[in-house]
């Protein structure tokens, strides 16, 4: 082998123990010390988080998409994406979620704001009033026409999950300005023989080897790489670095 190709190979090992292993493992780390997780799900806390008033105290209409980090292990590794909507005037709020157990798609199956696994949610979409209104009808018919929704089509690894139909949702609402956090495993994932599409933003392309391996190049999404699903990369728009495990690091949210 010769010295420039050696070197070539040293320079690989470098970007991906600085790109992937270190912040995972770092955060591995953060993530074990701050222990206080429930072993399995019946012991977790799946209450409201207290982040939503009343539906019948907010009478604008209102989109949410949150964002919570997963179970046991593996909230190092990913959230756990859904969406909240309420019309004007209604007295209840519709959550949809995608499960890894029985039928995948979810309408209502858990507090609008609850938790997940006992983890918090975090906001990634806010949306009220004119703009709510306008989103709304995009949301629900993206929810129906979700193509991954029969018995057996989820995987939690590399997708399709509820990551995958965030994204899906996302792509209605292109407006918004807003992607999924880089630890949405899953948000990627792409159906074999599609490698290449326009990001969910509408703002740049996406290169994915099926969840796999992949890149972004998008004014929203910024400038992502995705190895077996972990994200690393950086964000111009709103200066940021992306991390695995550690997810966005920036000063704007």
């Amino acid at each position: 082998m010769s010295a420039v190709l050696l070197a070539v190979l040293r320079h690989l090992i470098v970007a991906f123990l600085a790109l992937f292993l270190l912040p995972l493992a770092t955060y591995a780390l953060w993530w074990v010390a701050s222990g206080g997780r429930a072993a399995d799900w019946r012991g977790a806390d799946w209450s409201s988080a207290g982040i939503l008033p009343l539906a019948r105290s907010a009478p604008d209409a209102l989109v949410r998409i949150y964002a919570a980090r997963v179970g046991r292990w593996r909230g190092i590794l990913a959230h756990h994406s859904w969406i909240v909507v309420k019309e004007a005037g209604a007295a209840r709020y519709t959550r949809y979620d995608v499960v890894g157990w029985g039928a995948p798609v979810r309408t209502d199956a858990f507090a609008p704001d609850g938790r997940w696994f006992g983890n918090a949610p975090e906001t990634v979409l806010a949306l009220d009033g004119e703009a709510a209104i306008r989103a709304i009808p995009a949301i629900r018919a993206a929810a129906a026409d979700y193509p991954h929704r029969s018995l057996g089509s989820y995987q939690a690894w590399p997708g399709p999950n509820s990551n995958t139909f965030a994204a899906h949702i996302l792509a209605r609402i292109p407006q918004s300005g807003i992607t999924l956090p880089p630890t949405a495993l899953g948000k990627d994932w792409t159906p074999p023989g599609r490698y290449a599409e326009v990001t969910p933003s509408g703002t740049g392309i996406r290169l994915s080897l099926r969840g796999y391996a992949g890149l972004t190049l998008g004014w929203v999404e910024g400038v992502e790489i995705n190895l077996l699903g972990a994200v690393a990369g950086f964000d111009l728009r709103r200066p940021a670095l992306k991390l695995p495990g550690w997810g966005r690091l920036g000063l704007l949210a």
